[in-house]
This record gives structure tokens, sequence and C-alpha cells, in this order.
């Protein structure tokens, strides 16, 4: 593991093998970062973030080796309880909201809204996933309620955008 100057982790945070921390870079406490992944300045995890094997970040849009964008870098944020599944790909400059989940493999382009399963490339919000991680089988547009069996928790769609009241 190799972290750099001015990175903060946060508590009970588990890096594995051929981790990078760069610059700059905020950890939330609880993050579960996998073998082989780079979190690059400019990159946010907030707490409870998952990262699976071999994901990868980007901070700068139009990458070229013989122009210095250190200036250009993008700001990504990965907020809390999100799960990047392996070998996904994060495309500097969004925002993955709350809870999504990312699958493995997926090259993620836009910001993803809360509870959003997210798969293929490049990535589609295809349905939507509790904080328990598993689907909830509500529409993606429209309106609606979910009660996880697991939690209590309780999902209210509306307006495209679902929303958690816990129990």
């Amino acid at each position: 593991v190799h972290v750099s100057s001015q990175a903060v982790i946060g508590e009970s945070c588990s890096l594995g093998q051929n981790v990078f921390v760069g610059k700059g870079v905020s950890i939330g406490n609880r993050v579960k970062i996998q073998n082989n992944v780079s979190v690059f300045e400019g990159v946010r995890l907030d707490d409870d973030v998952f990262c699976g094997p071999g994901v990868v970040f980007t901070n700068v849009s139009n990458p070229r080796a013989f122009i210095n964008r250190k200036s250009e870098y993008q700001e990504t944020i990965i907020e809390k309880g999100v799960t990047l599944g392996a070998n996904s790909t994060i495309i500097c400059g969004i925002t993955i909201k709350q809870y999504a989940f990312i699958g493995a493999g997926c090259v993620v382009t836009h910001s993803m809204p809360p509870f959003s399963l997210v798969l293929g490339v490049p990535g589609r919000h295809v349905a939507w996933m509790s904080r328990f991680g598993e689907r909830i089988p509500l529409p993606l547009k429209g309106t609606g309620t979910y009660t996880c069996p697991h939690t209590g928790d309780v999902y209210t769609l509306q307006d495209d955008l679902l929303e958690c009241t816990r129990t």
C-alpha cells in the first residue's frame, strides 16, 4: 500500500494489496478497498464505500502523456454506502450517490442517483438496490413504496427518485 501526503483515511478501513492513495484523497470510515485499486487525487470516498478488486478511477478527462494537466483534475465523489464492483471504471467529474451499486466491469460515465443499480458499458441505471444490497422491485420511473424484509427500511419512489426512511 502507498499512501501519499495529505491523504486522509478514516477509522476501521481495509486497504488491500497494491493499493495507491493519491495526494489529498479523502477516505471515510469503514471503507474497504480491495487489491489493485488506485485512488487518485480528486477522488473522495465517503463512509462505508466498497471498492472491489481492480476498480479504476480517472482524474483527467482528456489525458496526454506530453501535456501537464494536473491543474485540470476533476472531483469525483463516491457517497456513503456505495459498492463499486470488481474492475469497474469511474470516469472523473461525477458523483455516485449514496448506496448505489455499480456492477463488475461497468464503465460509469455520468453521475448516478441514490440506490441505483448500474450495469454495462457504458453504465446504465437498470434497477434500484436497497441499503441491504438487494434489488428493490419498483419501476425506474413513477411512484411506489417497498419495505425491505431484512431491515424494515421503507423506500419511496416519487418523481423518479428513490428515498429511504429507516424504521
